[in-house]
C-alpha cells in the first residue's frame, strides 16, 4: 500500500500547485480591468448570440471558480467573480463556458461522449474504491478467488473514471480554443487582455491534466497488483 500512498501524495502535491497558481492567475487578472467594459455576463450573451444561440441562459452562480455550462437546462452558470466582473479573468472563464454551448449546439462529439458517460461514471466512481480495497482485503483473508474477482470489478469500474478524465482533456481544450479565437476575431480583448485570458485558461486546463494523470497513475497501480496476484 505504500505505493498508493506515494502516488496519492504526489497527485495531491501537482493538484495543489496548480490550483494555487490558478487561482493566483485569477486573482492577478482579476485586476486586468477590460478597455470594452463588458461583464462576464454581456461576454457571454454577446458569444452565444454571435453563434446564433438563443436558447441558452446566462445565469450567476454561487462560489468561487465554480462555473460551468449546463446541456441538460442549457444554462451558462457564472460564479460570483465572474457573472458581473469586467476583467480579463471574468471574460475567459465566460468565454470559455459559452464555448462549450457552442460544442452542444455543434453536437461536438466528444461533448457528446462524454454527457454519455456521465450517469454511469457517477455510479461507478462512488463504487470503485469500496470494489478496490474490498477486493484487497479478501485476496489478504481468504486469497484468490472471490477476492479478485472484486478487486477487478472495481479496477473497471475506476477504469471507467480514467476514460472519462481523458475524454474531458480534448471537451476542454476545445472549448478554450473556441472562446481565444471568437474573442480576438470579434475585438473583445487588447493586446495584453488577450495574453491574460489565454494565460488564465491555461492553467485551468492543467487541472484537468493534473487530473487524468494522476486518475491513470493510480489504475496502472491497481492493475499491477492484480497482476503481480495471478
Amino acid at each position: 500500500m505504500m505505493g498508493y500512498y506515494l502516488i496519492a501524495i504526489i497527485i495531491f502535491i501537482a493538484s495543489a500547485y496548480v490550483s494555487n497558481k490558478l487561482k493566483s492567475k485569477f486573482k492577478e487578472y482579476s485586476k486586468m480591468h477590460l478597455r470594452n467594459g463588458m461583464s462576464g455576463k454581456e461576454i457571454a450573451e454577446k458569444m452565444l448570440h454571435d453563434n446564433d444561440i438563443y436558447d441558452v441562459e446566462v445565469i450567476s452562480a454561487p462560489g468561487m471558480l465554480s462555473d460551468h455550462y449546463n446541456p441538460a437546462k442549457k444554462t451558462v452558470n457564472l460564479s460570483e467573480g465572474v457573472y458581473s466582473q469586467r476583467n480579463a479573468a471574468a471574460a475567459a472563464v465566460a468565454a470559455h463556458e459559452c464555448g462549450h454551448a457552442v460544442q452542444h449546439a455543434n453536437a461536438y462529439s466528444w461533448l457528446q461522449m462524454r454527457s454519455t458517460l456521465v450517469p454511469v461514471v457517477s455510479v461507478a466512481s462512488k463504487l470503485s474504491q469500496f470494489a478496490i480495497f474490498g477486493g484487497l482485503i479478501l485476496l489478504g483473508i481468504v486469497g484468490a478467488g472471490i477476492g479478485k474477482t472484486v478487486l477487478l470489478l472495481g479496477i473497471i469500474m475506476y477504469a471507467m473514471g480514467t476514460l472519462f478524465s481523458f475524454i474531458t482533456l480534448p471537451v476542454e481544450y476545445d472549448a478554450s480554443k473556441r472562446a481565444l479565437v471568437w474573442l480576438e476575431n470579434e475585438n473583445m480583448l487588447t493586446g495584453s487582455e488577450h495574453e491574460a485570458a489565454e494565460d488564465s485558461l491555461k492553467w485551468a486546463a492543467r487541472t484537468y491534466v493534473v487530473a487524468a494523470i494522476g486518475s491513470l497513475a493510480t489504475l496502472l497501480y491497481f492493475l499491477s497488483i492484480y497482476m503481480g496476484r495471478r
